[in-house]
């Protein structure tokens, strides 16, 4: 058994598939049925079956999957650790996620941790599990995963927040005491890098209202499409907390419409600690510290280029332990 045979098996069992498992690692499609065919033998077991055009993991693949994938990605940790300058961890975030909190997170945590290069990714809350169980990412920080088979994940809930309507104060809506939903489908609406998909909050708001709204008008961030709703140019369901200062000075104004404002949560989650790396869980429990606390509820900006790559920025509000407190 090699590091790229068992490389090759865990690429096998993300994508499902030999012909695309073979695009990714830059080799044959029949090197990939070598490599698969001789861990079969030597573990006895045909590890997957064909379903129709997808392969299916046989109780005794997904175990070696599992392995296999943490196996190669402890190797390649161990092999780029000059070349980093000490520990790596992977993080992946949601867009807003990305634009509102991660960055003074992180920047407070590796004041901490002095060797540690962490990497920031932007995914889909539903690859969450899957990133974490097959080793792409070793932390989420966004909504809590799915379950992901028998693999247990540990979420633990760090931010509290509440999502609103807003519009431009001179908006005819602006006045209005209560608005059913369904007159929001008439309106502009504004939306920041994250789309209206079925795993955002303003996709999953228009489904329950069963709205389709037709002026949907996307912006590279949320701060941009905030601009646009104050100069009027239709309504926003946002961060309350990030909109606090257009609030205040009136640039724009929440409207009431049923059922908001809506009040979600976000979670830092791994692995469970047999498993976990020991920075991850070390921003998990960091996450809900008095510090984070400090560190996201500030106006600090930035994230040291050094330590965490690709650089980005951010402003936080309110935090789960806060609350607590």
């Amino acid at each position: 058994m090699t590091l790229r045979q068992l490389l090759t098996f865990a690429t096998v069992a993300r994508l499902g598939s030999v012909q695309s498992s073979a695009r990714e690692l830059g080799i044959s499609e029949p090197a990939v049925s070598a490599a698969v065919g001789t861990l079969r033998k030597e573990f006895g077991d045909r590890l997957y079956r064909r379903e129709g055009g997808a392969l299916v993991l046989t109780p005794a693949g997904r175990h070696l999957a599992s392995l296999a994938a943490e196996i190669t990605d402890l190797a390649d940790r161990a092999r780029h650790a000059d070349d980093e300058g000490g520990r790596r961890l992977h993080v992946a975030v949601t867009v807003d996620v990305e634009e509102h909190v991660v960055a003074p997170l992180l920047a407070a945590f590796t004041d901490r941790e002095p060797n540690l290069n962490a990497t920031v990714g932007v995914e889909s809350p539903e690859r969450f599990a899957d990133l974490l169980v097959h080793r792409r990412a070793d932390i989420t920080l966004g909504p809590r995963p799915a379950v992901h088979g028998h693999r247990p994940l540990v979420a633990v809930a760090f931010l509290r927040f509440q999502l609103a309507i807003v519009a431009s104060a001179a908006h005819p809506l602006a006045g209005e005491a209560t608005i059913e939903p369904a007159v929001l489908e008439r309106q502009p609406w504004c939306v920041g890098p994250g789309g209206v998909g079925r795993d955002t909050a303003i996709g999953r708001l228009h489904a329950s209202a069963r709205i389709t709204p037709a002026d949907v008008r996307a912006f590279p961030s949320d701060a941009a499409a905030l601009s646009a709703v104050a100069a009027g140019d239709g309504i926003m369901l946002t961060l309350a907390h990030a909109a606090l200062p257009e609030l205040r000075r009136g640039a724009i104004v929440r409207i009431g419409v049923a059922g908001t404002p809506i009040h979600d949560q976000w979670y830092a989650t791994t692995l469970d600690e047999p498993s976990c790396l020991t920075a991850a869980l070390a921003l998990r429990r960091f996450a809900t510290s008095a510090e984070a606390i400090q560190a996201i509820s500030a106006t600090r900006r930035g994230v040291p280029a050094a330590r965490v790559r690709p650089p980005v920025h951010a402003t936080l509000w309110q935090s789960v332990a806060r609350r607590r407190g």
